[in-house]
């Protein structure tokens, strides 16, 4: 028997990717003042978090004179806000890719990407901050220049948010951590996809001169990340299982205890009627 074609299913696929393309493109060609849509409410929670005063630079970004810190183009977070799109986006198809999705979800996954990366971006930042401080009082940072320690930095901050907001919308979703262990990968192919595929694909590694090194950071930060998340998800989702199977173990003997008793009381009211309509033949009988 032929499967039949979702072909809705793989039209949101295609919206999906071509929003994601759009934002990429449009990216990558953006300046500071095309990009204050992210860029100034990043820096205003950098403020709160921090205490930092920032002003705007035109064609520059926000400057901190007082710190020397510049939050430009390539602080904006939009790499680490498509990533998350295509998560929630792609999650959301493939764990429903049988049935059919309204398509609101993929503007409903576009606003809370964007709220996730203002809230991870400004993380990122506030915390730059701080090691940039902590670096200029001792020399250095455990024989790292700056710009490796930037590059672990963002890592570990935009790769732990990534697995957060998977776990999040994954139990926001079914109720519980997915059973699907494969859906585990997600969140890191996804990763790996838009910041070294894309770049591979686009030819844009030529024009970043240190891309060997930091896609072979990239490429191992993650999955030591991967190995205790990977172990608590599965853990968690086995206790899940286990309970799911002991509830439905449960109620099934509930309902055929329900059942039984059910049938046994049926059984007694038949066999009262029985005796009772024996009796008054009897009875009638005796009478003629």
């Amino acid at each position: 028997m032929k499967r039949e074609v979702n072909w809705k299913w793989l039209a949101q696929c295609l919206v999906v990717l071509g929003c994601g393309y759009a934002l990429k493109r449009y990216y990558s060609s953006a300046s500071a003042d095309q990009l204050r849509w992210i860029l100034a409410p990043t820096t205003a929670l950098v403020e709160l978090v921090s205490g930092v005063s920032f002003e705007f630079e035109a064609h520059a970004g926000y400057l901190s004179r007082e710190r020397g810190f510049l939050i430009a183009n390539s602080c904006a977070g939009v790499n680490f806000l498509l990533t998350a799109f295509l998560l929630l986006a792609f999650g959301r198809l493939l764990r429903n890719g049988a049935r059919a999705l309204a398509w609101h979800f993929i503007p409903a996954a576009a606003l809370v990407a964007y709220l996730v990366t203002l809230l991870a971006n400004a993380t990122r930042i506030a915390i730059a901050l701080q090691l940039q401080h902590a670096a200029s009082g001792l020399g250095g940072l455990g024989g790292l220049n700056p710009a490796q320690v930037h590059r672990f930095e963002g890592i570990v901050i935009y790769f732990g948010f990534l697995l957060g907001l998977f776990v999040v919308s994954e139990k926001m979703a079914v109720g519980n951590v997915s059973s699907s262990s494969w859906l585990l990968f997600l969140p890191l192919f996804v990763y790996y996809a838009t910041m070294l595929g894309i770049p591979l694909a686009t030819g844009a590694y030529r024009r970043e001169g240190a891309f060997w090194e930091h896609s072979l950071t990239v490429l191992l930060l993650p999955l030591i990340l991967m190995l205790p998340f990977s172990a608590f998800y599965l853990l968690c989702s086995r206790k899940q299982l286990g309970a799911r199977r002991q509830v439905g173990t449960l109620q099934f003997a509930y309902s055929h205890r329900k059942a039984t008793n059910g049938s046994t009381r049926a059984a007694r009211r038949a066999g009262i009627t029985q005796a009772s309509n024996a009796t008054a033949s009897s009875t009638t009988a005796t009478a003629l």
